[in-house]
């Protein structure tokens, strides 16, 4: 049996069809921010369908927040002994095949299917993003996307570079750190390390929980520095993500453009639609996949 774990943070519409699609072939545990309204109209669907779901917390862009939602979902998909392979989607991704169809390829797969590079040789907008881990920040009470949280987080970097903080040497870190994206497929016992992992290592727990992007960092940190792990690691997560801004979203929000681009490829899922931009290409997805 394989999980489907949505990390889901608005449009309660999209995110149930996305489930109710999934679920013909998928065990589906949710996520959903504690911010969004549920009614009782969607309690009712997702209960009626056997549909998981909890609510538990306040996700914030940039903060640990988004892993510790992950984490929550794994370990609710962990309760289930019968379950054997788990997929991290998120609420805005799309299936760019039949459910039965992504099902069928991961029977008896023991790869892991995630990105990942060596942090110390990775620069995002200028940064190395080392610094958001060898770094402190507070992003679960700083709103990172707001015009005071972009000039406090070139504050932070200039003042802990100055004065040369290092909390891995604080914390007594001496693992590589890796980084990647939070969108994987991964069977059972990678997953039971993870979360076995970041329980029975507290300083890296800390370290993730006064990071930035930590979400980026956790599975890849743990797995990679894992000889037994980091070589069933397959670099393609199977995801397409247009790496542009459009309709006001970096990375993209797709629309009936992307079509031909997302069924020319090997994908299992797409990221980001949002409604009104890609109703469209969501229903010719559909039909494609029937």
């Amino acid at each position: 049996m394989q999980a489907i774990l949505i990390l889901a943070h608005k449009n309660i519409e999209q995110v149930t069809k996305l489930a109710l699609n999934l679920h013909t072939s998928f065990e589906i545990y949710i996520h959903f921010d504690k911010t969004m309204l549920i009614s009782k109209k969607y309690e009712n669907i997702l209960n009626s369908n056997h549909i998981h779901y909890i609510s538990k917390i306040d996700v914030h862009w940039g903060s640990w927040s988004i892993g510790a939602a992950t984490v929550l979902l794994m370990k609710e998909a962990l309760k289930n002994p019968q379950i054997d392979y788990m997929h991290v989607i998120s609420g805005q991704d799309w299936l760019t095949d039949t459910p039965a169809n992504i099902y069928s390829r991961f029977i008896d797969d023991n790869h892991i299917y995630m990105t990942y590079s060596k942090a110390r040789d990775v620069k995002k907008s200028g940064e190395p993003i080392i610094w958001w881990q060898k770094y402190y920040f507070n992003y679960d009470t700083v709103n990172r996307r707001s015009t005071f949280g972009k000039f406090y987080h070139r504050g932070l970097l200039l003042i802990q570079t100055l004065f040369r903080v290092n909390k891995f040497k604080k914390l007594g870190i001496y693992l590589e750190i890796y980084s990647g994206e939070n969108w994987v497929d991964m069977p059972r016992d990678a997953v039971e390390y993870c979360i076995n992992y970041l329980a029975s290592h507290p300083n890296l727990l800390k370290m993730l929980q006064t990071g930035c992007f930590s979400d980026e960092f956790w599975m890849q940190t743990i797995l990679c520095n894992s000889p037994k792990f980091k070589q069933r690691i397959v670099k393609n997560h199977h995801r397409y993500i247009k790496w542009e801004k459009q309709h006001g979203s970096y990375p993209a929000i797709l629309d009936i453009s992307d079509f031909n681009n997302i069924i020319k490829g090997d994908y299992i899922f797409a990221r980001k639609f949002d409604d009104p931009y890609s109703n469209d290409l969501i229903t010719q997805l559909n039909r494609n996949n029937k």
